[in-house]
């Protein structure tokens, strides 16, 4: 498993799609995550990454326990998950989550996920 995939699955284990935020499909359907891909290797400083969950609602219930569930599993001291050569250590940053507006659809419900992801890895 790669870094990318490692980062991938995680993203996709909380039951709704989830897609590198380059690469949405047309017609993708909600609720779904979009998130940031970056990677790098052993260093001082953690990577930034974010991620946005999306639903379609005239309420934030689905967006808010889609949000906690993240923070739950990423949980006080972070999450870590195998890929080859290494670890990637996903920790919360804060402001953790942030609610966004959507100009052009008021029934978007976007929250913005703030994570660190560590690569443990020589290379």
């Amino acid at each position: 498993m790669t870094k990318e995939q490692a980062l991938d699955s995680f993203w996709q284990s909380f039951g709704i799609d989830a897609y590198d935020e380059s690469s949405v499909p047309q017609g993708t359907q909600f609720p779904y995550i979009t998130y940031s891909v970056a990677t790098d290797s052993l260093s001082t400083y953690g990577t930034a990454l974010n991620a946005s969950i999306w639903c379609h609602s005239t309420s934030w219930e689905t967006a808010t326990l889609l949000s906690n569930l993240v923070s739950e599993r990423i949980g006080y001291h972070g999450k870590v998950l195998p890929y080859g050569g290494g670890y990637l250590w996903i920790k919360r940053r804060s402001p953790f989550a942030q609610r966004m507006s959507d100009p052009e659809d008021d029934l978007i419900r976007r929250i913005v996920l703030n994570i660190e992801a560590e690569y443990l890895s020589e290379n």
